[in-house]
């Protein structure tokens, strides 16, 4: 298993956002513009990253300013951490989440958020709890977790 950063595998992107796609029900053409901002090299943010198993997308993540909450000033977040079925239970959510993170103290963001409908996952990856935020639009309240790189 490798993760690898898309801003390093442009000829990913078609692919990378397609999955995206498929697994979040956001059109691959959203994910394709923001891949290719990656691309650019414009700054921190977007990144986007990919758990490659001979060939095969097991996993994926992103980090983009907002992730579609009312809280515009909680950020970077990280967004659209999914790990295939067949491939769970083997960390990967982890690996990808804890890559982001050193990859974007590298470049010099410490602080990353991140929201969820879930309840003590994010909790084993050295998250914790912040706050609960409004999703864009919305009256559903979504728990907004944050997680500071140590330096």
């Amino acid at each position: 298993m490798e993760i690898i950063k898309i801003r390093e595998h442009g000829e990913a992107v078609r692919k990378a956002a397609e999955w995206f796609s498929f697994k979040w029900g956001v059109p691959a053409e959203e994910y394709r513009k923001s891949m290719e901002e990656c691309l650019a090299g414009r700054g921190g943010v977007p990144q986007w990253y990919l758990a490659v198993d001979n060939g095969i997308i097991a996993g994926g993540v992103g980090v983009i300013e907002n992730d579609f909450h009312e809280r515009k000033d909680l950020a970077p977040n990280i967004c659209a951490l999914y790990v295939e079925q067949e491939y769970r239970r083997r960390g990967i959510a982890g690996s990808l989440l804890e890559y982001a993170c050193a990859d974007m103290h590298a470049m010099g963001t410490d602080t990353l958020y991140l929201v969820t409908e879930h309840t003590s996952f994010y909790e084993k990856y050295g998250w914790t709890f912040l706050c609960e935020v409004k999703a864009d639009g919305e009256e559903e309240r979504l728990r907004m977790y944050i997680h500071k790189q140590s330096v």
